[in-house]
C-alpha cells in the first residue's frame, strides 16, 4: 500500500514536471513572452488611454479646435515678437504678384525698446488704475445687492431678473447705447443736466471725465457677474451659523464680518481672479466708447497693442506681438503671486 501511494506520488510529481514547461511556454505565448515590452505592466499613459478611451475621444475635438483658435495665434505671435515683421516686409499678394517675407530674427529688442519707452509705463500705470478701480466698484457694488437679494421680499425675482440684464446684453450693444448717453449735446444725461440749470458734462471729450465715463461702463456691465457668482456663495452659507450667531448677541455688522465674508472667501477668490483678467482685456468698452481718447489719455495696453497692428501705418505685427507677450506675461505673474497668496491664507486653488 505505501509501496503504491509512492508510486503514484512520483507519477504525479513527474507528470508536473512535464507539463511545467508547456504551461510556461502556453503563459508565455498568452503574455506575449518576457521579450521587448513583453510582460511589462503598461505605462500611465497607455493604461489611461485604454480605460478612458471614450473620454479621450469626446474632448478630443475640443482641443483641436482650442488648439486651433489659441494655440497656433500665441504660438505664432511669439515668434513675431522676436522679428521685425511689419506691413512692408510681410509675405504677401498684389495682384498677380507674390512677394515673399524678407523680416529677419531680432532676438529680444523689441522687449528691450518697449521697455525702455515710456509710452508702455504710462499705458501700465493706467491700465493697472483701471483694473483695479473696476474690479473693486464692481466688487462692492456686486456683494451689497447679493446680500439684498439673498433675502425675501416681494418682487425679488423680478429684481434678479433685471440686474443680471446687462449681462445678457452683447458688450458692443452696451457700449454703444451708453455713447448715446454719453453724448455732449443730444444724450440723455446732459439733457437731465440741463433740466436742473447744470451745465452740459463733457463726458467723452475731457482726459478726466473720459476715463470716469469708461469706469462706469464697464463696472455697469461687471456687475451681473459678480452678483450672480456672490449671491450664489451667499446662499450655500448654512443659515444655521446666522442664527446661533444672533442667540449669542452679534450684531448685523459682526455676523456679516465674521460669518458672511469668511463663507464668501472662495467664491471671492476666484471672481476677483476672473475679473481681473478680463477687465486688464477689456478692449470693447474703451475702443468703442472712446478709442483710447481724448488724445491717448484711455488707451490702456491692449488698445494699444491693436492700434500698433491694425491702425497705424505701417503696421508693427512685430512690435504688436511683444506687447500682447507682456501682457500675458504680467497676467501670469499676477495669477501667480495671488494664488501664493490665497495658499498663505489657507485656500486651495
Amino acid at each position: 500500500m505505501t509501496v503504491e501511494t509512492g508510486q503514484s506520488a512520483g507519477s504525479a510529481a513527474g507528470a508536473n514536471s512535464a507539463r511545467g514547461p508547456a504551461r510556461e511556454t502556453a503563459d508565455k505565448g498568452r503574455t506575449g513572452g518576457t521579450g521587448k515590452g513583453g510582460g511589462r505592466p503598461p505605462g500611465r499613459i497607455r493604461n489611461a488611454l485604454s480605460r478612458h478611451w471614450y473620454a479621450w475621444a469626446m474632448v478630443a475635438p475640443v482641443v483641436l479646435v482650442i488648439g486651433l483658435i489659441i494655440g497656433y495665434p500665441l504660438v505664432r505671435g511669439l515668434y513675431l515678437s522676436l522679428t521685425d515683421a511689419n506691413e512692408a516686409n510681410v509675405e504677401r499678394t498684389i495682384g498677380m504678384n507674390h512677394i515673399p517675407a524678407t523680416y529677419k530674427s531680432v532676438g529680444l529688442d523689441n522687449f528691450t525698446a518697449i521697455l525702455k519707452d515710456q509710452v508702455f509705463w504710462d499705458r501700465l500705470g493706467w491700465t493697472l488704475t483701471w483694473t483695479v478701480a473696476c474690479v473693486t466698484v464692481t466688487f462692492a457694488l456686486g456683494l451689497g445687492l447679493a446680500v439684498l437679494l439673498n433675502r425675501s421680499f416681494a418682487g425679488r425675482a423680478v429684481y434678479r431678473s433685471l440686474l443680471i440684464l446687462p449681462w445678457a446684453v452683447p458688450a458692443f450693444v452696451s457700449v454703444f447705447a451708453w455713447r448715446l448717453l454719453y453724448n455732449e449735446k443730444n444724450g440723455i444725461l446732459n439733457k437731465i443736466l440741463d433740466g436742473g440749470g447744470i451745465d452740459a458734462v463733457p463726458w467723452l471729450n475731457d482726459p478726466t471725465m473720459a476715463k470716469i465715463a469708461v469706469i462706469a461702463v464697464n463696472v455697469w456691465l461687471g456687475v451681473p457677474f459678480m452678483l450672480v457668482a456672490l449671491l450664489g456663495g451667499l446662499q450655500s452659507i448654512p443659515g444655521e451659523l446666522y442664527e446661533a450667531a444672533e442667540m449669542d448677541g452679534a450684531g448685523p455688522g459682526q455676523r456679516f464680518r465674521h460669518i458672511t465674508l469668511p463663507g464668501l472667501r472662495s467664491v471671492s477668490s476666484t471672481v476677483v481672479l476672473l475679473s481681473t483678467i478680463w477687465t486688464f482685456n477689456m478692449f470693447p468698452v474703451i475702443f468703442l466708447l472712446t478709442r483710447g481718447g481724448p488724445g491717448d489719455s484711455t488707451e490702456i495696453l491692449v488698445t494699444y497693442a491693436y492700434r500698433l497692428s491694425f491702425v497705424n501705418s505701417p503696421r508693427d505685427f512685430a512690435g504688436a506681438s511683444a506687447w500682447g507677450v507682456l501682457i500675458l506675461l504680467i497676467l501670469m505673474l499676477f495669477a501667480l503671486v495671488y494664488r501664493r497668496a490665497l495658499r498663505r491664507q489657507g485656500e486651495v486653488w
